[in-house]
């Protein structure tokens, strides 16, 4: 990636080992002033996300078949990137909490 033109009119050079609210993000780092870019489209996504862990949802479940379908809200499958045909990891964390995670692989 190529430099990004810092304030103090340097060069900033691209890194990938930024931190922007406790997550991990590449963007660029002025070595003369310590300025740092962030990679817009990440810190945006990285916004959004923790704009969603603020809300509550109430989803409705409906039967296929012997199976429940749980509809995830359009916007949060966007924000972690869920796709139709996709999986998720399914565990039991207390009685009455079910915790869901993208799956790392198939």
């Amino acid at each position: 990636m190529n430099g990004q033109v810092c304030v103090c009119g340097k060069v900033a050079e691209y890194t990938d080992n930024l931190r922007f609210n406790r997550y991990k993000i590449d963007g660029w780092r002025c070595k003369n002033c310590g300025e740092e870019f962030y990679n817009p489209e990440k810190a945006e996504k990285i916004l959004i996300l923790n704009k969603l862990k603020k809300m509550k949802y109430r989803v409705k479940l409906t039967r296929v078949r012997s199976n429940l379908i749980l509809r995830i809200p359009k916007q949060v499958s966007d924000a972690i990137n869920l796709k139709k045909g996709g999986y998720l990891e399914f565990t039991l964390n207390n009685d009455d909490e079910i915790i869901l995670r993208p799956a790392t692989s198939n």
